[in-house]
Parts: structure tokens; sequence; C-alpha cells
């Protein structure tokens, strides 16, 4: 029986329960969804307003460096992005000057092995422990036009804040390709 005097449980790091777990699993699927369906206006409204959205590179590194083998902040990344510069890549793509993506991609987007926490406040500072850390895998195939074919393989990193009226969203995602070397002719496709 709880009592007003008890302490409240420290939920910082700890795993999410079962139902935001769940939760957490759609709301990736419904994203996915809207980037296979082309609906990024729809999919930036899953984004915060002070998103942070960076996909470092990697390189190849023997085992005792593999610490070097991804790119700090501040050195090359495929992707270092805020919500208005994704914003700035939508309405690109709308305007037909996005000559990569036109005609443009069809994409499928596969995530797995979702893995929730909630925040902690002392690794993660602006977030509180009601905010979710995630990680998760994704596969995404692309094609285009007759002959280009990618698969991208990776994990992506997400602090997930809830919203006033009780929705999610991405607040900060870290994406990490398998890949070093990317083989596709250029990286316009949202992960």
């Amino acid at each position: 029986m709880s009592t007003a005097t008890e302490p409240t449980r420290n939920r910082a790091g700890t795993r999410a329960d079962r139902d935001t777990h769940f939760e957490v699993e759609q709301f990736y699927y419904e994203e996915a969804a809207l980037l296979d369906d082309g609906r990024y206006a729809d999919w930036l409204e899953l984004l915060a307003d002070d998103l942070d959205y960076w996909m470092p590179t990697r390189t190849n590194r023997l085992r005792r460096q593999q610490a070097l083998s991804v790119a700090a902040r501040g050195e090359a990344a495929f992707y270092d992005e805020t919500k208005d510069s994704l914003a700035w890549r939508v309405r690109r793509f709308d305007s037909g000057m996005a000559w990569a993506e036109d005609p443009p991609s069809r994409t499928r987007h596969l995530v797995t092995n979702v893995m929730v926490r909630h925040a902690d406040p002392a690794e993660h500072d602006g977030f509180t422990e009601d905010d979710l850390w995630t990680l998760s895998a994704f596969l995404v195939y692309r094609n285009r036009l007759e002959r280009e074919e990618n698969v991208f393989a990776g994990s992506r990193t997400d602090l997930l804040r809830r919203t006033a009226d009780g929705r999610l969203q991405v607040a900060r995602r870290t994406i990490l390709l398998d890949q070093n070397i990317l083989q596709a002719k250029n990286i316009s496709t949202f992960f």
C-alpha cells in the first residue's frame, strides 16, 4: 500500500512499461508508413521544434581503435539537421527542384529490435524521466528508376518527448549506418 510519505521511485534509465513500449513501437510504425508514402509534411509533425537529427560517417578501424570509427560532433556527417533544415528539404522535394528525387524513390522502412527506457536527466541535459530514450534497428530499401537499388541498415538512438496533448515527438535522433561507404548515388532518404 502506497502512502503519501513514500518516496517517488527514480525511473531514470529504467525500462519503460509494456504499454509505453507498445506506444513507441506504434509511433515508429506510423513514422515508417509516412516516409514510405512520401507524406513528409505529416512526418515533420512527429519531430520536435528543437530537433537534432544527426547521422555521422564511419570509418574502418582496427579493433583497438573502434572508439574512433564513428565521426564526432563537428566532423563529417551525412546529416546534421534541425527541424527547419529538414522542412527546407521537404519543400525542395515539393518544388520539383530536387532532381535526385524526381521521379521519387520508392522506399520501405522496417523498424525492429526496439528498446525503450526512461531518459536519464544526468546523461541527457534538458530531458526528464518522463522523456524516453530508445534504440531501434532499421532496414531501409530504396528503389529508383529501373536499376537503382539501395539497402541501408543501421540503428537509431532517439530521445522522445511528450507534447502537451500527450503525443510523442522525436527531439534527438542519432542514426548510425552499418555501412561506412555508401553505394548509393545520393542520400536523399530520411531515416
